[in-house]
């Protein structure tokens, strides 16, 4: 059964409703309120400390892997995505042929050794060939003396000879005889002055030859002398050069972009793979320039990645500031107004 409703019913039933919008506006314009003064008030204590971005990316230092000697690759010990520690063997290149460079440099040392001893006991012979010369040079200046006082002797004969040769006390054939011993006495003083120039001039290329000898070893020792140092210098490079046919890597951390396969020839200064150490990762942070008033080097910062959320968080420090903005090494520069 339907009954009326009176408009004196109606009529209160109005006025009780709106003390209760009154409260329910009075209510929300309040939380309003109460928000503003909130975000206000953690604006003046805590927002205006703070800035973010989402223009940020993760870096790292990466290591480039590349030979440092020419050869095939006889193995490939990693592949992408293999975590690796510094010091672990990455791959390695066929050693024969640094072998046999090693080798031959051994040799060439032990011959430069060799040859320094020969050099010194080549003095010693040469030392004492200058000493035979010198006794040479001593006999031949004897034999001058002796031909020196027989030429005297055949020259006062024959002078006597010739004084007595007019009165016939001395015969044609005295003064003949007188005449060739004095020549025989000349011509032997001749020779013996030739053999003491000859004997002298012997001594004086024994005495060139064991300077000579001598100045490839003075002040040295077998392990000071430059022909064997340099022979060194040549079996430590070919050392070097067979232990750089294992390639290690550099640091720790996780190989990516392997560009090598077994067979391959490789050659010095050629990236063949990557590594990444992702426990020394950065982040580059691009912000506005009006939010770089307050930041300084030293502050800290959290970070929070794509991958895991909220969630986590990391902290770090500001390292620094880049020396321009990403226009400013664009390869193509934007132009405009403000310069920034």
């Amino acid at each position: 059964m339907a009954e009326a409703i009176s408009s004196d019913d109606t009529d209160g039933a109005a006025p009780a409703k709106r003390p209760l919008r009154r409260k329910l506006l009075a209510g929300i314009g309040g939380a309003v309120l109460l928000a503003g003064v909130g975000y206000s008030a953690w604006d003046v204590l805590e927002g205006r400390h703070h800035i973010e971005t989402d223009n940020a990316y993760v870096g790292a230092e990466t290591a480039q892997v590349t030979p440092m000697v020419v050869g095939l690759v006889a193995a490939v010990l990693v592949s992408d995505a293999q975590a690796v520690r510094r010091g672990d063997v990455l791959a390695r290149i066929d050693d024969s042929d640094t072998r046999i460079a090693l080798a031959g440099a051994q040799a060439a040392l032990l011959k430069a050794e060799r040859q320094f001893g020969q050099v010194d006991a080549t003095s010693g012979a040469l030392s004492a060939d200058v000493a035979a010369r010198n006794d040479g040079i001593d006999g031949a200046r004897a034999q001058l003396a002796a031909a020196q006082a027989a030429s005297q002797r055949a020259q006062v004969d024959l002078a006597r000879r010739k004084a007595l040769a007019p009165d016939g006390a001395v015969s044609g054939e005295e003064l003949t005889a007188a005449i060739n011993a004095y020549a025989a006495a000349q011509g032997n003083l001749d020779a013996a002055r030739a053999t003491l120039r000859s004997a002298m001039a012997a001594r004086g290329a024994a005495q060139g030859m064991l300077a000579a000898n001598a100045a490839l070893i003075r002040g040295t020792t077998v392990t000071t002398n430059p022909d064997v140092l340099a022979a060194k210098a040549r079996v430590d490079q070919a050392r070097l050069d067979l232990a750089r046919t294992v390639i290690r890597a550099p640091v720790d951390g996780i190989v990516t972009g392997r560009a090598v396969q077994v067979g391959q020839r490789v050659t010095p200064g050629a990236a063949i793979m990557r590594v990444v150490p992702i426990r020394e990762l950065y982040v580059d942070a691009n912000f506005k320039e009006g939010q770089l008033a307050d930041v300084r080097p030293g502050q800290k910062v959290t970070i929070t990645s794509d991958l895991y959320g909220a969630a986590v968080v990391y902290h770090g420090t500001v390292v620094g500031f880049s020396g321009g903005t990403g226009a400013a090494f664009a390869l193509i520069p934007a132009q405009n107004a403000t310069g920034n």
